[in-house]
């Protein structure tokens, strides 16, 4: 009765009965321990994965080749075990990895300064949003369809209690990038942001320098999502281009796709909105000898625990993908990263002109992309998945999920990984497949 309730179901009561399980559950009796094992390593056994069918699927998740130094570093107990460095004096080693780890965003995206990582690259565009709102006290956001659907659904719930407005400009149907005519005419002088993708979800590289114009002439802000951020390592930074803010997924730097996850949540931005910057931010320093020394700076460590006044109330970060981040990316070297995304770029462009030559395939969008495309056929896009599938392929994503007028359209992710020999696999599949 200390807390006022004298039963376990009366924690509960909020919840409506028609929502509660009110029945046994269907578990089989306990098992010792060996033989759990065995029963778990069955079920496991009966999964299929990219390693055992060729994988073209993409759409904000990617896999990569990662040096097999990457995944033995980051297992040594030094990285694993730390977690919020507020003493400095014996945490010097998280804070120089999460210092060399913003110092490489910032290169990467040509940005004054970066956090130390957000929890995914939904959560940081989320962010951003917000602090845009803080800066220019406007609550219209302008948002290009070619945003990754389930960012936008991420957004609207965290700007809800902001009560903050929404716009979503359609794609230009002949390249698949944000139309620049209506958004002249969408970003006004009530807009905080402007927010496109690039490369955006059909994989059509952006205009972000005219969308930088349109949106400076308003007073907003431009805030440039990366899901893929291996395109970096060829593709103008956003922030020569005129970004304001840079957010994006940073699972291709040395992580594993794992079903999903886990994500790095990359947030960087310019030198006068240092102080509105969410997220935590290293800093490097002297101390009375001259030593070289790193600690958490700007923001303290209250602004996190005490929620009313906190920046941001999704400070935490993930260190331990940003150090894997930082520790791949020191491996493969400026020219490494340059190497991997000219291989993206090359087995996608290859895998899309074999596609285009065959009869039933249409390539919508004239727009130059990075590793990922569409394609229509006459089939709906799930039916076609579904046929390759038997085919022991994992063709790509359907968009008719998110987009009712692309019921027909399938995006296909190419990368590193694949050989020629897998995309010349694929595309005999894929003719097979729509010839029925």
């Amino acid at each position: 009765m200390s807390i006022g309730v004298s039963s376990t179901e009366d924690l509960f009561k909020s919840i409506p009965k028609h929502l509660k399980f009110n029945k046994a559950l269907r578990l089989p009796a306990p098992l010792t321990e060996d033989l759990l094992l065995r029963e778990l390593a069955d079920i496991a056994a009966k999964n299929t994965s990219q390693n055992t069918y060729p994988s073209f699927m993409g759409a904000g998740c990617y896999r990569h080749e990662i040096p097999k130094a990457v995944s033995y570093l980051i297992s040594k107990g030094e990285w694993v075990t730390p977690y919020t460095p507020y003493q400095p004096e014996i945490s010097q080693g998280t804070l120089q990895a999460m210092f060399e780890y913003q110092s490489m965003i910032c290169m990467l995206t040509s940005m004054d300064v970066a956090n130390a990582s957000h929890y995914d690259g939904a959560t940081a565009l989320a962010e951003a949003a917000m602090m845009a709102f803080s800066i220019t006290k406007r609550k219209k956001l302008v948002v290009s369809s070619g945003l990754h659907p389930e960012y936008r659904e991420v957004l609207k719930t965290i700007t809800a209690p902001k009560e903050m407005e929404i716009l979503e400009l359609p794609y230009t149907s002949g390249d698949g990038r944000t139309n620049i005519t209506l958004l002249n005419e969408a970003v006004d002088e009530t807009s905080s942001a402007l927010i496109v993708q690039s490369p955006n979800f059909f994989g059509a590289i952006e205009e972000v320098d005219r969308c930088a114009e349109v949106a400076h002439s308003k007073g907003a802000l431009l805030i440039v999502t990366i899901t893929e951020p291996i395109a970096l390592g060829i593709l103008e930074p956003p922030g020569r281009l005129g970004a304001d803010i840079v957010v994006g997924e940073g699972m291709s730097f040395g992580s594993p796709t794992n079903f999903g996850g886990p994500c790095l949540g990359i947030f960087a931005a310019r030198e006068k909105f240092l102080r509105q910057m969410p997220g935590r931010i290293c800093g490097m320093t002297k101390d009375m000898d001259g030593k070289r020394g790193f600690v958490l700076t700007i923001s303290t460590r209250e602004q996190h625990i005490r929620r009313e006044k906190a920046t941001s109330n999704i400070c935490s970060n993930e260190t331990l993908l940003a150090t894997r981040a930082a520790m791949y990316l020191s491996l493969i070297g400026k020219e490494g990263l340059r190497e991997i995304a000219i291989r993206n770029y090359s087995n996608a462009e290859y895998l899309k002109e074999r596609l285009s030559k065959i009869k039933g395939i249409r390539i919508p969008f004239s727009a130059p992309t990075f590793n990922e495309f569409v394609i229509e056929t006459e089939l709906d896009g799930d039916e076609l998945l579904n046929r390759m599938l038997k085919h022991k392929v994992f063709g790509g994503v359907a968009l008719g999920r998110w987009y009712k007028e692309m019921k027909k359209a399938i995006l296909v992710a190419s990368t590193e990984c694949h050989t020629k020999r897998e995309l010349d696999e694929y595309v005999r599949i894929v003719s097979k497949c729509i010839e029925g």
